[in-house]
C-alpha cells in the first residue's frame, strides 16, 4: 500500500539514476506510485555544485514519462524538493508556480550557506551550536517561504554529525525550537515528512526521530508523508517495512500523498 514520495533522478546533481530505472524499481517493489522530487536549490554555493536543476526540461520530460509509464495500478507524479533560503523565497515561488506540480517538499540544506553534508560545516563551531542554528534556520525558512506541502527530513543535519551521541539525540536539547517549527507547520496546515534515508545513514530511526513525530501529533499535527530520499533505484522505498509499527506507536495510522497539491490519505497497513 506504499507510495514513495521523495526521490531523485539524474535531473538532480547528486544522482546519476535514469527516471525509467527509478520507475522500474518502484514497480518491481509493488508500490502504488511514486513522486519525483528533484532538487531545486537556488543560490546553492558553487563550490559544492550539486543542485543546478534544468527547470526548462524537468517538468515536460517527467510529465511525458508519467503519461507513458503510469498504469491503473501504478501512478507517477511530479514534484520538487525546494531548498529554502529566505533571500530566494520569491524565486522559489516563481519556479514552483511555473508548472502544475503535484507535490512540493520544503527542505533546509544550508545554514548560512554551509551544508551539513560537508566536513567544512562542522568546523565552524561546536556541534550543539551548529545544530541549534540549523533548527533556527528551518523556522526562518518556513516563515519566509510557505509554498510547500511537507517539511522535508526535519533533522537532516544530524545524519552527518561526527559525535555519535549528538547524532542520536535530535530532539530534547532543541525541544523549544522544534516546538516552534512544528507549531508553524501545523499553523500552515502542512505535512511532516518521515524520511527513511536516516536508516541508511546509521541513525537507526527515520528523519525526524520518533519523539519528534510524536510531538507533532501531540501539538495537533495531522498529516505525514513518506519518502526514502532515494538517489539510486536500489533505495526506492528502502526501509518502508519499518514504518507501520513505528508510526502507529507515534499515533499515526495513515499517510498522505499529494496530487495536484491536494492531500489524499492512505492506510499504513
Amino acid at each position: 500500500m506504499f507510495w514513495d514520495n521523495h526521490m531523485h533522478c539524474n535531473f538532480s546533481g547528486d544522482s546519476d539514476a535514469s527516471p525509467i530505472d527509478m520507475i522500474n524499481s518502484a514497480k518491481s517493489k509493488g508500490l502504488l506510485g511514486i513522486t519525483f522530487t528533484d532538487h531545486l536549490d537556488i543560490d546553492y554555493p558553487k563550490q559544492f555544485g550539486f543542485f543546478d536543476l534544468d527547470l526548462e526540461n524537468y517538468y515536460p520530460t517527467l510529465h511525458k514519462l508519467a503519461k507513458q509509464e503510469s498504469t491503473d495500478k501504478f501512478t507517477i507524479l511530479n514534484g520538487l524538493e525546494v531548498g529554502i533560503q529566505p533571500h530566494v523565497a520569491d524565486k522559489c515561488n516563481e519556479a514552483v508556480n511555473a508548472h502544475p506540480y503535484d507535490f512540493i517538499i520544503g527542505s533546509t540544506h544550508l545554514v548560512n550557506k554551509w551544508d551539513p553534508y560537508f566536513d567544512s560545516f562542522w568546523e565552524r563551531d561546536t556541534e550543539s551550536a551548529l545544530l541549534n542554528r540549523y533548527y533556527e534556520s528551518i523556522l526562518e525558512n518556513i516563515t519566509a517561504f510557505t509554498n510547500f506541502d511537507t517539511i522535508g527530513h526535519l533533522d537532516y543535519a544530524f545524519r552527518y554529525a561526527r559525535n555519535q551521541e549528538t547524532k542520536h539525540n535530535t530532539h530534547q536539547p532543541y525541544a523549544e525550537i522544534i516546538d516552534a517549527i512544528l507549531q508553524q507547520i501545523i499553523k500552515l496546515d502542512k505535512a511532516l515528512e518521515v524520511n527513511t534515508a536516516a536508516f541508511r545513514k546509521g541513525m537507526g530511526v527515520p528523519n525526524p526521530a520518533p519523539s519528534i513525530i510524536k510531538r507533532y501529533k501531540e501539538l495537533g499535527g495531522k498529516m505525514i508523508t513518506l519518502g526514502a530520499d532515494a538517489h539510486t533505484p536500489e533505495d526506492v522505498a528502502a526501509d518502508f517495512d519499518k514504518l507501520p509499527d513505528l508510526l502507529n506507536d507515534c499515533g499515526f495510522h495513515e499517510y498522505y500523498v499529494f496530487k495536484n497539491r491536494k492531500p489524499e490519505a492512505y492506510p499504513l497497513r
